[in-house]
């Protein structure tokens, strides 16, 4: 994932300090399973190895809910998200929710 501000996973940026917090920022996707890919999984399941629609589909969710999260951020005034974090959670039978959640701060 390549944004346009700093994102991390620590508490911190290594270089930089922070001068600034402007609060907890949050971006969210929630994604339906398809059917095909579905079909495709309880093959998957006979013989094993990896599903890599879903693979993809919560790879494209994680890249959604971060960049909602960045322009969050971005919108605050920040230049960078420090304590990344993602969580998952079932919505409904065959859909799901990648939450995004970190720091918006300023540094320098």
């Amino acid at each position: 994932m390549q944004f346009p501000i700093i994102v991390t996973n620590t508490e911190t940026v290594p270089g930089r300090q922070i001068v600034e917090f402007y609060g907890v920022v949050t971006g969210n996707s929630v994604r339906a399973k398809h059917v095909g890919r579905d079909i495709m999984a309880g093959l998957k399941n006979l013989v094993g190895g990896e599903l890599k629609g879903y693979t993809e589909l919560l790879q494209e969710s994680r890249q959604e809910a971060a960049g909602r999260m960045v322009e969050q951020a971005q919108s605050m005034g920040a230049n960078a998200v420090v304590n990344l974090r993602f969580a998952t959670s079932s919505i409904a039978q065959g859909a799901a929710e990648l939450f995004a959640y970190g720091t918006a701060v300023r540094v320098e």
